[in-house]
C-alpha cells in the first residue's frame, strides 16, 4: 500500500486502495477539516502536496472548478477528491476554526480567488506630488472632490489596458497588470502609466482654475514576481500583491521627485518596452536592502 505522510502532524498512514486522502486521514484519527462533508464543495480539506504529486489522481471536474475559482497552484489539491498510487507527503492547510471561516465557500456567492500563488506582474505606482499642502489649505470637501475626480479619470485608463487598481494609499494608488493576461504586461502598464500622466496634466488645469493650486504626479513601473492572494476578513477581502518587486516599484515612483522626472521604469521593465517608448535620462539609485546602484529609465513619451 502507498505510504502517505500527513503534515504538520508527522503521521504516516498506509493508503488503502480507492480511498481519498481525506478518508485516509479520518481513518488514522487525523483531524481534517471537511465542512461540506467531503463532497468537493467547500475547499476546507485542501492540502499542499509537498512530494509525490505525480502519484496523485487527476483532478475531477468538481475539483477543477474550485481550483480555477481560487486559482490554486497545481500542488494544492482537495483531499476529499484526491487519491494516490504511490508515496506522498501532504500538509493540511486548514487547521482551525478561523482557517475554516476563511476557506469555506458554502453560502458564499463569490470569492476573490487566488489562495496564494507566484505570478509575474507589472506593478504601477502613481502618487500625487505635494498633496498634503493642498489638503491643509482647502476644505475636506474640496480635498476629496479633487481626489475622486482624479481617480475617476484614471481607473478606466488602467482597466482599458488590462490592469486593475489594487490599492489606494491616500493620494496614490497601485495597479497590477498581468493577473489575468500575461501578454505584453510591461508594455500595457507603461502605456497606462503614460495615459494616467496625461490625465493628471489635464486635471492640473482644472485644479489650477478652481483652486489656484498645482496638481502633479509621479509614475513608476516595475516588472517582477510577486505573491498574489486574497487578503483580509472574508467580508472585505481584496486581492493584493506582496513581495520585493512591490517595494521596488514603490521606490521607483518615489525617485521621480529627487530625479526631477515624472515617469520612471526599472531596467527589467525598460528592456521589454524600449522600442515602444521615447527615453529620457537614466538615473542610478541605491535601493535599501540591495547592493550596488540600480538604473532607472525616464519615459518621455510613446512611440507610434
Amino acid at each position: 500500500m502507498p505510504q502517505l505522510n500527513f503534515q504538520p502532524d508527522d503521521v504516516s498512514v498506509e493508503a488503502q486502495a480507492g480511498e481519498s486522502l481525506l478518508q485516509a486521514a479520518v481513518r488514522a484519527g487525523i483531524p481534517h477539516s471537511q465542512v461540506c462533508g467531503g463532497y468537493g464543495r467547500c475547499s476546507t480539506c485542501r492540502v499542499l502536496v509537498q512530494s509525490g504529486l505525480e502519484h496523485c489522481s487527476p483532478a475531477e471536474e468538481a475539483e477543477r472548478a474550485i481550483a480555477a475559482r481560487l486559482q490554486f497552484a497545481p500542488e494544492i489539491r482537495l483531499a476529499c477528491l484526491t487519491r494516490i498510487g504511490g508515496p506522498a507527503t501532504v500538509r493540511r492547510l486548514v487547521i482551525d476554526e478561523e482557517d475554516r471561516a476563511i476557506t469555506s465557500l458554502i453560502g458564499r456567492e463569490s470569492t476573490m480567488g487566488a489562495a496564494g500563488l507566484h505570478r509575474e506582474v507589472a506593478i504601477l505606482f502613481a502618487d500625487i506630488r505635494g498633496f498634503t499642502a493642498f489638503s491643509e489649505q482647502h476644505s475636506p470637501y474640496d480635498v476629496i472632490h479633487v481626489l475622486n475626480r482624479y481617480f475617476h479619470m484614471v481607473n478606466p485608463i488602467v482597466e482599458a489596458h488590462g490592469g486593475a487598481i489594487n490599492n489606494y494609499m491616500g493620494d496614490g494608488f497601485m495597479a497590477l497588470f498581468g493577473l489575468k493576461d500575461p501578454r505584453d504586461l510591461a508594455l500595457r502598464a507603461v502605456r497606462a502609466g503614460w495615459e494616467v500622466l496625461e490625465a493628471a496634466r489635464r486635471h492640473h488645469v482644472y485644479v489650477r482654475n478652481l483652486y489656484n493650486s498645482g496638481f502633479r504626479i509621479g509614475v513608476g513601473v516595475h516588472v517582477g514576481t510577486v505573491v498574489v492572494g486574497a487578503v483580509g476578513a472574508k467580508s472585505n477581502q481584496r486581492l493584493t500583491a506582496i513581495g520585493d518587486a512591490v517595494n521596488f516599484a514603490a521606490r521607483i515612483e518615489a525617485e521621480n521627485k529627487p530625479a526631477g522626472t515624472e515617469f520612471l521604469v526599472s531596467q527589467a521593465c525598460y528592456e521589454r518596452v524600449k522600442d515602444a517608448v521615447t527615453p529620457g535620462k537614466t538615473v542610478q539609485v541605491a535601493i535599501r536592502g540591495k547592493t550596488g546602484l540600480h538604473p532607472l529609465y525616464e519615459v518621455k513619451g510613446l512611440v507610434g
